[in-house]
């Protein structure tokens, strides 16, 4: 990519729409290289933006979702041992012995997705999407930091792995908790925000294109509606494009109250938050009382 325009351009042909301030932080982390950190609410499309710079720069992407428990072993590698067992057994049934630098070479290793993208061969960098970095414990934040600044990584049996082509990393969190000052620095930082109204629109459009303009526009204005109360989780654009994929295979065009009550749990995953906005009225939702 040129420039940050282009970039843009890009990630709008496979159906992303960028503001010009993420269009920017995705270019950055691309040309210098350099780690970027996604924050934002759920559903504002960080996961999707990773999917698509991949997209758009016709490379894989290889994603590690992360969990509370998550260690180093489940990032980089591991060992076939089921295929270890029965390569020892083909061994012993013809009479041979195998050592143990037999049984740890290329052959047996398990690449997960940390050691995939150091060890991508290009021509471009691979990209690595590290999902929800927030709900991995300290010390494995400590160790894809020490990874990240060095694009390389030992392995015991076969030595130190070091990236040719370092991967473009993208790291997300929806801010469970705060992350270490430390990975924060080694970052490129964004946060993207709710889309307005109007962008919002244009993103449905965008991803549910056979849906009406006017239909888009109603269930952008009725999500931002409910973001005013105070529900458990707040819906974004994902639950957006959801409630429409709804509405449409429903085969309803008008989005009205009695619609509301029959997709709401398109956008909404609480039985209280759903309660909620009966109390507050479903003509309210959408718009249809003064």
């Amino acid at each position: 990519m040129p420039d940050v325009a282009a970039l843009g351009r890009e990630l709008a042909g496979v159906g992303y729409l960028a503001d010009d301030g993420l269009s920017t932080a995705l270019f950055c982390a691309a040309r210098l290289p350099q780690p970027i950190l996604l924050e934002g609410e759920a559903g504002v499309g960080k996961t999707e933006a990773a999917k698509a710079l991949a997209e758009v720069l016709n490379t894989p992407l290889l994603r590690l979702q992360c969990y509370e428990g998550i260690d180093a072993g489940e990032a980089l590698y591991e060992w076939n041992y089921t295929r270890q067992l029965l390569a020892i057994r083909l061994a012993e049934s013809r009479g041979h012995a195998l050592a143990d630098a037999d049984m740890f070479t290329e052959e047996f290793l398990v690449e997960r997705p940390i050691l995939a993208a150091l060890r991508h061969a290009g021509p471009r960098p691979a990209v690595l999407l590290v999902d929800e970095v927030d709900r991995a414990d300290d010390e494995f934040e400590a160790f894809l930091l020490e990874v990240l600044a060095d694009a390389a990584v030992t392995i015991p049996e076969l030595g130190t792995q070091t990236a040719v082509n370092p991967p473009i990393a993208i790291l997300t969190s929806n801010r469970t908790r705060d992350l270490h000052d430390a990975l924060k620095r080694r970052c490129l930082y964004h946060w993207i925000e709710y889309p307005s109204t109007d962008r919002a629109t244009e993103i449905i459009r965008t991803r549910a294109p056979d849906a009406a303009v006017s239909m888009a526009r109603h269930v952008a204005e009725a999500v931002a509606r409910l973001r005013t109360l105070d529900v458990q989780k707040a819906p974004g654009i994902a639950e957006a494009i959801q409630w429409v994929n709804a509405l449409r295979l429903l085969g309803l065009d008008v989005l009205d109250a009695e619609a509301a009550e029959l997709t709401i749990g398109s956008v909404l995953k609480y039985r209280e938050d759903a309660e909620l906005v009966r109390q507050r009225s479903l003509g309210w939702l959408v718009g249809a009382d003064a």
